[in-house]
């Protein structure tokens, strides 16, 4: 499986806040690097590049490599701590990935044609409800994307994951329903009228009981 970006490490002794602290006055974060039936493992990675790595999108969904003092640990970062007001990097936890392995990982939702949705040229609105959807996928060829075709949608039309070709060997982690994904919300204007539509024929529904009575 390859690699999405790689990250030097050091194995590091000094655990706690105050350890934390003095390793960000230098540049680096702390982290660890857990999982595949083997010790916890903390280091120390570099700031700079962890964040650019980050920012780059995808970090909770890619193959990455930690080289630690050498030795490469083939990884996916399961989660990270941000700052509450700056969004700095505080801690990153790596899980190990074994050859084989299933991650369960959220996965993007890229829309495909909307230059060319009719629901979209006629008005109407995209309302994403999932901009990612949670999937068990094979360690080794975890997509990019899933892809949902607003070519033929209309206005009013609800989007479901059955519209999406879900990549082989992978499996969102809810099979109970057919969930829905985004909605193509009807332009203001048509939707004032089918209300005032509704309200006119319940107008005329309640005259013709008063005039039957």
């Amino acid at each position: 499986m390859a690699a999405s970006y790689e990250l030097k490490a050091s194995a590091r002794d000094r655990v706690g806040k105050g350890a934390a602290r003095a390793l960000r006055r230098e540049g680096l974060l702390p982290a660890v690097i857990y999982g595949d039936k083997k010790p916890a493992m903390p280091i120390t990675i570099p700031v700079k590049e962890t964040t650019i790595t980050l920012h780059k999108g995808g970090f909770t969904a890619q193959i990455g490599i930690i080289n630690v003092d050498g030795e490469k640990h083939q990884v996916i970062a399961k989660d990270y701590q941000l700052h509450p007001v700056r969004d700095d990097v505080l801690h990153v936890d790596f899980l190990r990935v074994a050859k084989g392995a299933t991650l369960t990982v959220e996965i993007p939702v890229q829309f495909l044609n909307e230059e060319i949705c009719p629901g979209l040229k006629k008005g109407g609105v995209l309302n994403v409800v999932r901009h990612t959807v949670e999937m068990t996928v094979p360690a080794d060829s975890i997509p990019e994307a899933l892809e949902l075709d607003l070519a033929n949608a209309e206005p009013g039309d609800s989007l479901h994951i059955s519209a999406v070709t879900i990549p082989e060997g992978c499996q969102p982690t809810i099979t109970d329903r057919d969930f829905t994904i985004a909605t193509i919300a009807a332009p203001a204007g048509v939707q004032e009228e089918e209300d005032a539509d509704g309200e006119a024929s319940d107008e005329e529904t309640t005259e013709e009981e008063a005039a039957s009575e």
